[in-house]
């Protein structure tokens, strides 16, 4: 028993003391946490430069993007083939991926030789070789008469302008055919395969081995947007921002980036970790000063950098006794499989001696604990580094999405990584412990690489089917400059047809006479109330206008009209409106004050006089009976009689678009023109009065509240109307009314946004196929929109609008939607700036001028808080209408302050009429 104990206690000390002197002849490859979170940032720094335009020249990591820009969403099917071009064995596989509810992938694979000769020697010959191979595959599988998309895994360093094109920058490992760097090889190999006249084949996509590795443990874990090889080589991909990546066009969604970080460290950046061992190696290699961080790290280098080890310690008489075999002296004798049979637990010893043995050497106990050690301290090494580089990436993930804590997935591949008994667990205990705000899984992949050419090659197909389809809905909302030419030309039609007598009665844009008959001049003063009704808010205001210095100074207070008054009778929807103004003239101390009022009452009357306005149709939402048909100041004077409480002047009823008119042309005397882009959509202008066939009297001008919500009811502009239009329109309280509006207003934009998403949904190409239940019933409101289409917001953000509706969302889906939105409201805008241009074209004709310098009054929520409608409007106007200067001044408080400059100027009108 004490014997037993003896030798434990003898073995123990031998290998703490062969520990010891090892880690002191390597303390050099020992890394401190201090030390790999200083190389972690090295790479972070190094990521940077790569993704930057002006400084990728310089970069060692090269940050290439790969044009993969999504990753496997589970509705894939379809079959595929693929090759892997990159290791030791080259392979062919077809595979068969079918949604049938769950993932399913099935795989037919075939692995070729690459000799020596084929891969060194001459490039046309290397892909004279893959095409036959790929033939004999399909011989062999009696896929020859079928037409398959493929996908091509090369596994070195290329610069891709596009998904299925790429350009050698150079070649790794062991590769070295001539004529092949800085040519694309998806053209040789179509070229290749092209003396195959039975071979059908389309490269849809080549594919890094990394970018393979993601996209296979994708499939199977939508969190995985990393993926790591360490075997022969090493890499890195992961999913970057668009945003991020200055060396392509476009700021949308994300892409997946090929580090190439086996590069890392040859710009010098990493000369303080390197060793003498590790300068040896380089120079002995085919790639001298390249792939510096690689060749500490891979699978390829490790045996290579024991042998270098053992050599100079036997020279030093610290191992073997100081004896050296020839076998020692030979390159490439001590391989990667070998250290990871050296470090096996338990059997790990046994192999050491055995392998050294097989190397012509006479190891002792205490050598091969030793040799054992130096694998331990060079694979420990590797996983050290490679766990600093990808907590780099992980950290970049993290910080791009903004969160406290990210969540991911890492896809792992590569012999080493596969076959050294403790390099897993190693890398995951190292990357845990530099970046503790992660949680990562790490995912071994399966069939890797070639598996993950064939997953994004099914991907790129059904982006491309879906791409069709998604361009096919968005392209009905493209209108050609001959359409708005149409659309122009067909307003000044209706407008023309509004206008005479003859034919008002049928005409869709009603052309309604307002008796406001002259711009504010300047002169008005006094206090004016301005009533308010036009949306779900009621607002009554007390406006003073002080002459000479153009000053107005008002006080409002805001008041709800709830859902059951806007759709009661009209007594109560009258009766409440007094109650408010009595709320009002109480909270202002004006109770018993005989104050000139001005109503403003959006909505479509016929006047007779400025003070009489007989409601034509409700609009936006109201449906107070006994209303149409009626004129609005008489129930307002009866509402006002019943209470029995104050007496009011009511001087003027008018439009909210006369009133935007007014406000801006008391600030710019050319201001003719007023226009509504908000709830509702509207316009008015000054028009002769000589083409006022409603009205009796040649002289002078009056504003024509055109309501040109209508134009279109007649069917004049169902050629562009999409199937969308028609379900917004059915749904509404007003079907086959106000079609302009509904192509137009914020009303509406939200709710036909509403039905593309349902549809695309429907189809299987939004949501993956998930629709909603507050999709499905409720509102998609236009403010949306506007938070979507804003230039500031991050996708991120239009994800979590889009989970306010119930909605989860991909970055493709968000992207999608975010087109939509924008195929939307720029469709909207032209309409508006086609319907405007006929306008202003109108006023520039019937004045006589070559060209016309006008001023257009603009308010509504659209106009103003959508990040593009206001710019695409004027630019469209400019287009269509090139003879006329028109500035868009917004309109500050039209429906109030314009209601009382209105009432302002009829008192002035009647007290000049008066004093003549």
């Amino acid at each position: 028993m004490f014997a037993v104990h003896l030798m434990a206690f003898y073995f123990t000390k031998l290998k703490e003391d062969q520990i010891k002197k090892v880690d002191r002849f390597l303390y050099h490859m020992r890394l401190s946490d201090e030390t790999l979170l200083d190389i972690m940032a090295r790479f972070q720094a190094e990521m940077q430069k790569g993704l930057g335009k002006d400084t990728n020249p310089t970069a060692s990591v090269k940050m290439l993007p790969t044009f993969v820009r999504a990753i496997p969403d589970g509705s894939e099917n379809g079959e595929f083939l693929s090759l892997d071009l990159g290791g030791s064995k080259f392979r062919v596989l077809k595979v068969q991926v079918s949604e049938e509810g769950k993932r399913n992938v099935q795989m037919e694979s075939q692995f070729y030789p690459t000799p020596n000769e084929i891969i060194r020697g001459n490039g046309t010959e290397l892909f004279e070789y893959v095409a036959d191979c790929l033939a004999d595959f399909m011989k062999t599988k009696e896929l020859m008469r079928k037409k398959l998309p493929l996908g091509l895994t090369f596994s070195f360093p290329c610069k891709q302008t596009k998904l299925e094109e790429g350009v050698l920058l150079s070649w790794t490992k062991k590769f070295k055919a001539r004529g092949v760097q800085g040519t694309d090889v998806v053209s040789s190999l179509t070229n290749a395969m092209r003396k195959h006249k039975d071979l059908d084949v389309d490269i849809l996509a080549l594919v890094n081995d990394t970018v393979g590795t993601m996209m296979t443990c994708a499939y199977d874990d939508p969190y995985c947007e990393v993926g790591v090889i360490i075997g022969t080589g090493t890499n890195a991909c992961y999913m970057e921002d668009m945003s991020n990546i200055e060396l392509v066009e476009g700021d949308e969604g994300r892409m997946c980036i090929n580090t190439e970080w086996g590069a890392f460290g040859d710009d010098g950046a990493l000369e303080d970790i390197r060793t003498e061992f590790d300068r040896e190696l380089d120079l002995g290699s085919l790639n001298p000063g390249k792939q510096l961080f690689e060749k500490m790290i891979s699978g390829l280098y490790l045996g290579e950098l024991v042998r270098l080890i053992l050599l100079k310690m036997a020279k030093a008489g610290l191992l073997f006794g100081g004896e050296k075999s020839s076998a020692l002296h030979i390159k490439g004798k001590i391989e990667t499989r070998h250290v990871a049979a050296m470090e096996k637990y338990k059997e790990g010893l046994a192999n050491t001696r055995e392998i050294l043995t097989d190397l012509g050497l006479e190891p002792s106990e205490a050598d091969c604990v030793a040799v054992q050690h130096v694998c331990t301290i060079v694979s420990f090494r590797s996983a050290n580094l490679c766990a600093a580089a990808l907590a780099a990436i992980l950290t970049r993930l993290r910080e791009n999405k903004k969160l406290v804590r990210l969540r991911t997935t890492v896809g792992m591949d590569g012999t080493l990584y596969k076959i050294h008994p403790q390099y897993p667990k190693r890398l995951h205990k190292v990357v845990r412990k530099l970046v503790p705000n992660c949680d990562v899984r790490f995912l071994l992949s399966e069939s890797g690489s070639t598996k993950g050419a064939a997953m994004v090659t099914a991907v790129a197909s059904r982006v491309q089917a879906q791409r069709k389809q998604i361009d096919k809905v968005l392209a009905l909302f493209r209108l050609t400059r001959e359409q708005l030419v149409g659309v122009r030309d067909k307003m000044r039609v209706e407008l023309e047809y509004g206008l005479k007598r003859d034919t008002h009665p049928l005409a869709t844009v009603k052309m309604l006479p307002t008796y406001v008959c002259g711009m504010p001049d300047g002169t008005e003063k006094g206090k004016f109330l301005a009533l308010d009704l036009g949306g779900t808010n009621f607002r009554v205001l007390l406006v003073k206008i002080r002459s000479g210095r153009r000053s107005v100074r008002m006080y409002n207070k805001i008041f709800a009209i709830p859902l059951e008054i806007m759709q009661g009778t009209g007594e109560e929807l009258f009766d409440h409106i007094v109650q408010c103004i009595a709320d009002f003239l109480d909270y202002m101390g004006l109770k018993g004050a005989q104050l000139p009022l001005g109503f403003t009452f959006s909505f479509p009357c016929r006047q007779e006089s400025i003070d009489k306005g007989t409601l034509i149709e409700w609009t936006k939402g109201f449906k107070a009976t006994d209303c149409e048909g009626e004129d609005v100041v008489d129930m307002l004077r009866e509402a006002i009689k019943r209470r029995n409480e104050f007496d009011l002047d009511i001087v003027a009823v008018v439009n909210d678009t006369v009133g935007t008119m007014m406000t801006c042309g008391y600030e710019d005397r050319n201001c003719e023109v007023g226009l509504i882009a908000g709830t509702g959509s509207n316009m008015c202008y000054m028009e002769e009065m000589r083409n006022i066939e409603l009205v009796e009297g040649d002289e002078g001008k009056m504003c024509i509240n055109t309501e040109w919500g209508g134009f279109g009811d007649n069917g004049c502009l169902d050629d562009i109307r999409t199937q969308y239009d028609k379900e917004v329109d059915e749904g509404s309280l007003n079907p086959g009314k106000q079609r302009y509006e509904k192509m137009t207003s914020g009303m509406y934009l939200g709710e036909i946004v509403r039905q593309i998403l349902i549809d695309l949904t429907k189809q299987g190409l939004l949501f993956r196929g998930q629709i909603s239940e507050r999709l499905r019933t409720g509102i998609f409101e236009t403010k949306f929109l506007s938070q979507i289409e804003s230039d500031r917001l991050a996708l991120l953000q239009v994800r979590r609008i889009l989970q306010q509706l119930g909605l989860d969302s991909t970055c493709e889906d968000s992207i999608v939607v975010k087109e939509v939105c924008g195929a939307v409201s720029r469709r909207a805008a032209e309409l508006y700036g086609a319907g405007l241009a006929a306008v202003v074209e109108k006023r520039r004709e019937d004045q006589g001028f070559e060209h016309l310098k006008i001023t257009v009054g603009v308010d509504g929520t659209l106009y103003k808080l959508h990040p593009h409608f206001s710019r695409i409007l004027q630019e469209t106007v400019k287009e269509l209408a090139p003879r006329c200067d028109v500035t868009f001044m917004l309109s500050e408080d039209g429906s109030g302050k314009g209601a009382a400059l209105i009432t302002a100027v009829a008192k002035r009108l009647q007290q000049a009429r008066g004093e003549n």
